[in-house]
Order: C-alpha cells, then structure tokens, then sequence
C-alpha cells in the first residue's frame, strides 16, 4: 500500500514540475506541491518522505536558478528547510557527528547561509537573498554557540558585505534596506540586539555611526542623483545627532542641502520630507 502511494506521491509531483516552469508564481502550484509532500511525511516511512523532501530541496534551487528573486520560492524553500531540519532531529546525528564542532553549525542552516552568499554574489538586487540571510543569522549564531567576539566579527562582516554591494550600486534599495536592517541591530535599546549580535555600548554605536555616515558622505562623489544616499544620510544622521551631543562630523547647513536634494530627487514623497524637516529643525 506505501509502495501505491510512494508512486501516485511521485507522480503527482512529477505532473507539478512543467507546469511550475511555465508558472512559477502560481501559489496554487507551490501550495499544491507542499501539501503532496506533507502527505508524504504522514502516509509513507520518514525515510522515504525525507527523499521526498531532500529532492523539493534540490529542485526549489533550479527554480531560483531560473529565477533567483522568485519570493514564491524563496518562501517555499524556508518551509522545505525547516522540514529538513525536523527529520534531522528526529534521526539524530549520525555516529561520530556532532551538531557543532569547531566553531560550525547544524550543517543545514551553514549550507543555507552560503546558498544567500552565492545568490547574493550572482545577483546584488537579490531582496529575497539578503531577506534570507538576515532570518539564518541569528539561528546560525546559536547554533555555532558564538561568543561575543564572534558575534561581533559576524557584524563587522555583515556591515562589510553590504557596504561594498552599495558602493557597487548605490541606487539598489535592496542593499539600503539590508544596511538599514544591520544599524537598527546596531541602534536597538536595551538587550534585545543581542539575541543577534551582541549588545553595543553608546561609543560602539557613534563609532559605527560616524563610520557610515562618512562613507555615505563618499557617495555623493559621483552619485549626487541617488535619493536613498541622502535619504540614508538624514536618517543616520538624525540617529547619531541624539546620541552625540556634541557633533563635529554633521552640519546643518549640510543636512539642509541633503533634505532639499532628497525633495527634488523624490517629489512624491515631498509631504514626508516636510515633516522630516520639521523633525530635525531645519
């Protein structure tokens, strides 16, 4: 009777694959596959359902292949992980294996990781890549048991990472909203930033601050027409303004220059600027 079901199972997802070619943003498709392979786990042995599993894995990564910034699959892909992940507590590791040894993690969550590098490497404006790896982080740092040094060097290497891709292409608002993403880390009050990083003293967040507002500064170089560098430079700059009193790296007359670029770069937006410059007293 498993052997039937194992096959209908099969097919079925078999019949799913040219379809999901040609539609792959049909959520009906995606949810359909997914409910296939949940009858899977409950009607055939776990081993077999984990094949099941280990194959939707492979074949979600061709799909991104396809197309890497599919959120459909990247959403998908976090689900078929996340089954994985409970087969593999269920078995337990393997004889001679540990979860973490010299400073790693469970193996899938370290393969996750570096599936977000790849993608991100292929592809800079890969919102759903970096969206990823901002959830795999904090799992992936319990995980390796990391302690404060190497959460902190884990920061250092984000911030790296992210600075270079927006340097690289100033005018993508993904890599902005991943920057943004790591300084809210960075700016959080009290313990909660570190259940991710570690938690940063008021001379570690105006360090971290004054440095990316100084790099930010570099871009107006050759990028004086890119509205998130000035919108980035307000909102960083009025962060570092209540946390340092007395400011020698930021002028008003500075950021004044900064809101009415910003205003002609986005007129849409221009209520939003007059509140923020009502905000900032300018």
């Amino acid at each position: 009777m498993n052997e039937e079901v194992e096959s209908q199972l099969a097919g079925d997802l078999q019949f799913l694959f040219p379809l999901l070619i040609q539609f792959p943003k049909c959520y009906w498709i995606w949810n359909h596959r997914l409910w296939l392979l949940r009858q899977a786990s409950e009607r055939i042995s776990s081993s077999k359902a984990h094949v099941f599993w280990q194959q939707e894995l492979a074949l979600v990564g061709k799909m991104l292949g396809r197309d890497s910034r599919n959120f459909h699959g990247w959403g998908y892909r976090r689900i078929v992980v996340e089954q994985l992940r409970t087969f593999e507590d269920e078995e337990g590791p393997r004889d001679g294996e540990t979860i973490s040894q010299l400073g790693k993690g469970n193996p899938l969550t370290e393969s996750e990781f570096a599936y977000t590098t790849k993608m991100i490497n292929t592809n800079l404006s890969n919102f759903s890549a970096w969206h990823n790896r901002s959830k795999l982080i904090p799992q992936l740092l319990d995980e390796r048991k990391a302690s404060a040094a190497d959460r902190r060097a884990m920061f250092d290497s984000e911030m790296s990472l992210v600075q270079d891709a927006v340097f690289t292409d100033p005018y993508d608002q993904s890599l902005w909203f991943y920057h943004q993403h790591l300084m809210s880390v960075l700016l959080a009050p009290g313990p909660v930033q570190g259940d991710v990083f570690i938690s940063f003293s008021n001379h570690d967040k105006i360090a971290y601050l004054e440095s990316q507002i100084s790099a930010i500064k570099e871009l107006l170089e050759d990028t004086d027409d890119c509205k998130w560098v000035y919108q980035f430079l307000l909102h960083y700059s009025e962060q570092y303004l209540q946390i340092e009193d007395s400011n020698e790296l930021i002028t008003t007359l500075e950021m004044r220059e900064w809101l009415e670029s910003l205003k002609k770069l986005d007129p849409l937006r221009r209520g939003r600027w007059e509140d923020l410059k009502r905000r900032l007293n300018l």
